[in-house]
């Protein structure tokens, strides 16, 4: 558990994963989410089991926030994906800060890399280092839906 300094006092960042409130997290993904828009609740859960979650929590209430996932083999690459905030607490540099958790948590193992995709969130991530790819070309993706 880490706490976040450049929040206001209340809030706190955790890897533990029975911290993470799944119906919560599935509920803000598969309805208010863009890129997860119907995820199904077996899905997630899966995405949930395969991955590092983080989780922002009211340290009074132990309310959960904001979630953040990553996918990685903790030792050359990661792929942060599935950041949200709650609406009820947006504005509060609660993204931004979960984002900073992040990095840090993995910065010691020594990443090549860490990849995301946004369409609207640009300047958060900017803000923390993350860049538009130097060489867009050289990267390819296969999609199945």
């Amino acid at each position: 558990m880490t706490d976040l300094p450049s929040l206001a006092e209340g809030y706190e960042t955790s890897t533990d994963p029975d911290r993470v409130d799944v119906e919560r997290v599935h509920r803000w993904l598969s309805s208010d989410a863009y890129w997860a828009i119907g995820r199904s609740r077996e899905k997630q859960d899966r995405a949930v089991a395969g991955s590092l979650n983080f989780g922002v929590y009211e340290t009074v209430s132990g309310e959960q926030v904001a979630c953040a996932r990553v996918v990685t083999d903790l030792a050359t690459f990661a792929w942060l994906c599935d950041v949200y905030v709650d609406p009820s607490v947006r504005g509060k540099g609660i993204g931004t800060a979960l984002v900073e958790a992040v990095r840090e948590h993995l910065r010691p193992h020594g990443l090549r890399r860490i990849l995301l995709a946004t369409h609207d969130a640009h300047g958060v991530y900017e803000k923390l280092g993350f860049a538009p790819l130097e060489r867009p070309q050289e990267w390819m993706a296969l999609h199945f839906e």
